[in-house]
């Protein structure tokens, strides 16, 4: 079966074209994708066109699996695909609006040593439909439409997967939840996170979208990251780094780098040393977090004070840095822990 969220609008025309029915219907569909609805509960076209589109599309691409809620007020949602598989999304509220973190892969190949996502290995990618209808799910949820009267304002490909390892699926994503025709999301406010794929880093550079990138370095000298992060042993930071200059160059948009702190392995005086030196001059960003312990894994977070203590060493060096709020650690929290256990109970 297959997607109709992966179309454009412009896909969206051939198909009623197709389907023998007259051109106003593809609007009419369009307008019903956006508001998130699945397909048996559209009421503005005929029950034959609905039969027409059951018969080769999935009538909705997910549901709501399991939701954990914070006391912070983040959700945590647990999504189940139409083909059983479990993946994961959070909801995060701020004054300026509604942010969404979503899958990219249901599962990761990954490897990363603090991520739970990646424990079992990748299953699939995601299409680019699926991970838009994570957006169109919640945000309808919330009451939004689109464009203007959109409830979800921004967008972080955060969650499970690797999104630059699904390269194809994500830029048809954004290029979907950015049209006109669709949520209207502007790329400005979407993020897209990588372990630091550099071919793929470059190949976005060209892509003509302003999307933030935001590059997961966790470590600032090369066989410490190889401990940490098995991307290491294809990449060097300094490869990384040189990419990340190159999307710079061709954006203009600032790249950001998530720094998690991880009690004894890169929370030193020399990590910081190090990071300093070779972020130097460069306009960038870096977020600082506290890890988020995953029981499966024998890593602890810092302190509080260890973290403020490790951005004071930053910023006096010259180095733009910020350390993230800590959110949903009541709940869990980390990406991959919550489909992890669902996936245990079966």
């Amino acid at each position: 079966m297959e997607i109709l969220q992966d179309f454009s609008f412009d896909e969206i025309k051939i198909l009623v074209e197709e389907l023998g029915e007259k051109s106003f219907r593809a609007k009419q569909i369009m307008d019903n994708v956006n508001l998130g609805k699945a397909i048996s509960t559209y009421s503005n076209i005929s029950n034959e066109l609905k039969e027409k589109l059951l018969a080769r599309f999935v009538d909705f691409p997910l549901k709501v699996h399991t939701e954990q809620q914070s006391k912070d007020g983040t959700r945590k949602f647990a999504y189940e695909l139409s083909d059983g598989n479990i993946i994961e999304g959070v909801l995060m509220s701020y004054k300026y609006g509604h942010t969404l973190c979503v899958s990219t892969q249901v599962g990761c190949r990954m490897g990363c040593k603090f991520c739970a996502s990646t424990l079992n290995g990748l299953v699939r990618n995601l299409t680019a439909g699926e991970i838009l209808s994570q957006v169109l799910l919640v945000n309808a949820m919330l009451g939004g439409k689109s464009g203007k009267n959109r409830k979800v304002t921004n967008v972080v490909l955060m969650g499970s997967g690797e999104p630059l390892d699904n390269y194809d699926n994500v830029i048809k994503f954004i290029r979907l939840v950015s049209s006109p025709d669709g949520l209207n999301i502007s790329p400005r406010n979407i993020s897209v996170s990588t372990c630091g794929l550099v071919p793929n880093i470059l190949k976005l550079a060209k892509e003509g979208l302003q999307v933030i990138l935001t590059i997961s370095l966790h470590a600032p000298f090369d066989e410490l990251r190889k401990t940490i992060m098995p991307i290491a042993n294809k990449y060097s930071i300094r490869e990384i780094i040189n990419a990340a200059k190159a999307y710079f160059e061709s954006t203009g948009r600032r790249v950001l780098f998530e720094y998690t702190l991880i009690d004894g392995v890169n929370n030193t005086f020399d990590c910081a040393k190090q990071l300093a030196l070779m972020l130097k001059g460069f306009p960038c960003h870096v977020n600082l977090i506290p890890l988020n312990a995953v029981k499966e894994r024998d890593l602890k977070s810092v302190t509080r004070q260890n973290a403020e203590r490790f951005l004071t060493w930053l910023e006096h060096m010259g180095v733009s840095a910020t350390i993230r709020r800590t959110m949903a650690d009541d709940i869990d929290g980390a990406c991959g822990q919550l489909r992890n256990k669902i996936e245990s109970q079966n």
